[in-house]
């Protein structure tokens, strides 16, 4: 059904108030930049930002967040972080930043919703694990956010906008910044250049001030969480709680191990009103100096007690050799051509997968997307299959193929 034209000039009427309002240093609808437009846009009803959210979410690579872990693999409880809901903390924490600073919140979505779709089975672990077999195969080595772009912009070719493509690959949650200002220009060749820098093993900023918030917001958002997951499923517990940074203790107003119970909730809190203080009216995205050395002392806290503990790693070389395994037999299987390997199925023969990718892509490099964007739970079942012999129940069926 077509809308009124009468509605239609209303609808355009109330958007351009409401980005006449939007800072100066926001992303105006207007500037999107895609490589292809081979669709018409519809920036009354859906403009391009919005539009790219709702491609991410509509992809295969997003639908499978729902079984990627977090943190803590191999813990079945249906309490904890998984990336599917990680992606939609940083979403609401970008998004409640952006608001406050005047900022375009649907650029903000969008990025958000689509950077961690390149991680793979089994989290930082696991994106370890693959970085060191891409590079024996010579392939360059792995970093989620290079594929996460890869995922959207080559793999599905979602035909997103430079500017959502760009905030995706240059989020970078591991490293703390206390202050973020915007690099680069709105151009397929600036993005180039930042893609090839962070393949090589360096880091950038993105574009837009959108972005610089999905950034920092993607690096509070899990402080506080991965902490209560931890005392969920006991991986810590009270001794290690008393090695809690005394500025974080502080800040957050820690009286007592009671409090630890909201730790979540105290963190965002303080955390997303400091940035929106000491970003207002700047021209960067930044913390003070005394959050900005409470969140550095916070994520040391976690890498030692949390992201290194023993129990978390205990499966490190089982895991390393069912990646190991798994490359080499989907690499033989494509090299063979076994049209039965999921391998095929599941991504070469796949109708979401595009004809051009699949027709570029070097075997190893096929491997590697397949694997990266493998649930965990799908990961395990191609392990068995791959590894475990087929029982035969009750007899052989006539004309049926052996396994």
């Amino acid at each position: 059904m077509e809308i009124p034209q009468s509605i239609s000039d209303r609808m355009a009427e109330s958007m351009a108030r409401r980005e006449s309002l939007l800072s100066p240093r926001a992303t105006m609808n207007a500037d999107y930049l895609r490589r292809s437009g081979r669709r018409p846009e519809e920036p009354v009803i859906r403009p391009p930002f919005f539009r790219d959210a709702d491609r991410i979410v509509h992809s295969k690579a997003y639908s499978r967040y729902v079984d990627k872990t977090q943190v803590f693999y191999l813990v079945e409880n249906d309490h904890i972080t998984h990336r599917v809901l990680h992606v939609q903390l940083v979403s609401k924490i970008g998004r409640t930043i952006g608001r406050a600073l005047n900022l375009n919140e649907d650029l903000i979505e969008a990025i958000a919703l689509g950077h961690d779709i390149g991680h793979v089975p089994y989290g930082h672990l696991g994106e370890e694990i693959l970085d060191e077999l891409c590079t024996e195969h010579g392939i360059g080595g792995f970093r989620h956010n290079v594929q996460s772009v890869r995922f959207l912009d080559t793999v599905e070719d979602r035909d997103l906008t430079v500017q959502v493509l760009d905030g995706i690959l240059c989020h970078n949650g591991e490293v703390h910044d206390r202050s973020l200002t915007v690099e680069g220009e709105a151009h397929w060749d600036s993005f180039a250049e930042k893609l090839q820098r962070i393949e090589a093993g360096g880091d950038a900023l993105p574009l837009t001030a959108e972005g610089c918030v999905v950034r920092i917001a993607d690096s509070i958002s899990y402080l506080g969480r991965d902490l209560a997951d931890a005392l969920e499923v006991e991986v810590i517990g009270d001794e290690d709680l008393a090695d809690f940074p005394e500025s974080c203790m502080a800040l957050f107003g820690i009286t007592g191990r009671e409090a630890f119970g909201d730790i979540n909730r105290t963190v965002l809190d303080v955390l997303i009103r400091d940035i929106i203080a000491n970003s207002y009216d700047a021209d960067c995205i930044a913390f003070s100096a005394e959050a900005s050395a409470c969140v550095a002392a916070f994520k040391d806290f976690n890498m030692q007690h949390i992201y290194g503990n023993g129990r978390l790693i205990a499966n490190r070389e089982k895991i390393r050799f069912m990646f190991r395994y798994l490359f080499d037999r989907i690499l033989e299987d494509i090299g063979e051509e076994r049209r039965d390997s999921p391998v095929y199925e599941d991504l070469i023969d796949a109708p979401w997968a595009s004809r051009g990718y699949i027709a570029a892509a070097a075997p190893a490099e096929l491997v590697r997307d397949f694997i990266a964007g493998m649930t965990d739970r799908y990961f395990e079942q191609a392990f068995r299959r791959s590894i475990l012999p087929v029982r035969v129940r009750s007899r052989y069926r006539a004309g049926g193929a052996l396994p």
